[in-house]
């Protein structure tokens, strides 16, 4: 059977299209022979899993440690240690016997009768049973919560502090999504483990690691190989726009090779080109799969929507919890820090928060595109954005309120909007991250551009600040015409005050003002 691109669980040597996952692994693997105990966390579907599977394999094939992967999600979100803890022992006693079989493995019975100790006792007992020192890789480790979670850690920490005098694991490696310092929330939790602001045995600052993701290089390796396996060739060009529109993240990366490879050029004679990538992508947003799915989901979390709010606005976030709320939405993979700029990881993850976000409001937008298409085939954005105007005085503004991210309902209507209309052949693109004071639009359409900055009015924005802002926008796509959209959230204010329209010529640029 040939490889594939999988998009589903760990890759399998093999069984599908990889690249050697120790290539993204040196200063973990660099922890581990040190004997440290630390977190490896990254978002998800980003081969955290198939590289613990590595590890396992690596150590145990050689003559130096022995190693074990536990995965231990069927304890997930039991707060109570007692319940918790037979889950636990189980999937450890199951690994051990998959990983390291023929070794003995303690009965379990009688370490329950404690759930304080069961799994400090297991680990003691399962260290000394080892020929060489072993080696602990627990995934699934930030779905423990509660006292669950304290408890588990506790015992972590005293087989760890006690290790030079009774047997314990050599390095112990807790895998997931989240750093240990975003695992217990509640105030109460974190002064039940204060000692995790300490160095042992997690240094949160200094031993989180993260799994970086692929270049273009790797990319372009990837893809490669299905080449050589069928001969069917990605041009260039699909290569590099695959990675712009991943950013490398591995999930992303197969999804829309398997996505363009099964049904935009199933031939294996035909060339992947940019376009079936594009198209690709499309799908994939529109499908939802379980990966976008579960990317959606965060977003009604209380901590990403701190974040992600004034990232649609290109406002700040507040000070007073941002360390915290940042570092999370960084671990789930949504966030990425970028020339020191907080900015959405990439592309796609850009034009799936919005759309999912408006999806049940476009198929409510009762707008036909070929009410604004030109006998000459181009889209007319002035009747476009005139007949926006007229809608946000009639419904927009009132449902507006109605998104759950109601700081951002004026550019979350607007770009519900423009995606209605331009579903039958275009495209929107969209830039939104922290301290931008604007959201930027680019609207595709044929081979016409055109670029929209959107602003809520606040009394500290003069016009010529906006000028200089939509101007610097412009010139950075090579552009001479842009149209800026601003929001007048003022109640007293009339709608015949609001609702204005006219152009400006500044900077030797061409600047449509549309007020709503």
């Amino acid at each position: 059977m040939l490889p594939y691109f999988n998009t589903s669980g760990p890759c399998v040597p093999g069984q599908h299209y990889m690249l050697p996952p120790e290539r993204r692994l040196g200063r973990v693997m660099s922890l581990i022979e040190e004997g440290r105990y630390f977190t490896l966390h990254a978002g998800r579907q980003t081969g955290k899993t198939t590289s613990a599977r590595w590890f396992v394999r690596h150590y145990n094939a050689g003559d130096q440690y022995c190693a074990v992967w536990v995965d231990i999600q069927t304890a997930r979100e039991i707060p109570e240690p007692a319940e918790a803890s037979g889950t636990i022992l189980s999937e450890f006693r199951a690994s051990w016997d998959r990983d390291l079989g023929g070794l003995p493995v303690p009965a379990t019975d009688a370490l329950l009768v404690d759930a304080r100790t069961c799994v400090v006792s297991f680990l003691r007992e399962v260290a000394r049973a080892t020929p060489r020192p072993l080696i602990v890789l627990i995934d699934e480790a930030d779905g423990l919560v509660g006292e669950t979670m304290v408890s588990f850690l506790t015992q972590l920490r005293r087989g760890y502090m006690d290790r030079s005098s009774v047997p314990f694991p050599h390095s112990v490696v807790l895998i997931g999504m989240r750093q240990v310092r975003d695992y217990v929330v509640s105030e109460e939790e974190r002064r039940a483990v204060s000692w995790l602001g300490t160095t042992s045995p997690f240094n949160i600052t200094a031993e989180s690691q993260t799994l970086a993701p692929f270049t273009e290089g790797d990319v372009g390796e990837l893809l490669a190989q299905h080449t050589t396996a069928t001969g069917q060739r990605f041009e260039d060009e699909a290569v590099r726009r695959v990675f712009e529109l991943s950013q490398g993240h591995p999930w992303l990366v197969n999804a829309l090779a398997d996505e363009a490879i099964r049904r935009e050029a199933p031939e294996r004679s035909v060339a992947v080109t940019a376009e079936h990538i594009e198209m690709a992508k499309e799908t994939i947003i529109l499908e939802r799969r379980t990966h976008i799915d579960s990317l959606i989901a965060r977003l009604r979390e209380p901590r990403v929507r701190r974040i992600i709010e004034p990232m649609l606005v290109g406002g700040y976030v507040d000070v007073d919890g941002m360390d915290d709320d940042l570092h999370y939405v960084e671990g789930l993979g949504l966030v990425v820090r970028r020339d020191d700029r907080f900015e959405i990881a990439n592309p796609i993850y850009r034009e799936i928060i919005p759309r999912a976000m408006t999806f049940v409001m476009q198929g409510q937008l009762l707008q036909e595109t070929a009410w604004y298409v030109r006998a000459d085939g181009s889209l007319d954005m002035g009747k476009v954005l005139g007949a926006f105007q007229v809608f946000w005085r009639k419904d927009g503004h009132m449902a507006a309120e109605g998104f759950t991210y109601r700081e951002a309902g004026p550019h979350l209507m607007l770009m519900a909007f423009l995606q209605r209309v331009v579903n039958a052949g275009g495209r929107v693109e969209r830039e939104y991250g922290l301290g931008r004071g604007a959201l930027d639009l680019l609207v595709e359409w044929g081979e016409d551009r055109h670029a929209i900055e959107v602003k809520v009015r606040k009394g500290s924005h003069t016009e010529e600040d906006v000028l200089e802002q939509v101007v610097r926008y412009l010139d950075h796509l090579g552009m001479n015409e842009g149209w800026v959209v601003t929001f007048d959230p003022r109640r007293d204010i009339p709608w015949s005050e609001k609702l204005t329209r006219r152009d400006i010529d500044f900077a030797g640029k061409t600047i449509h003002f549309v007020g709503c």
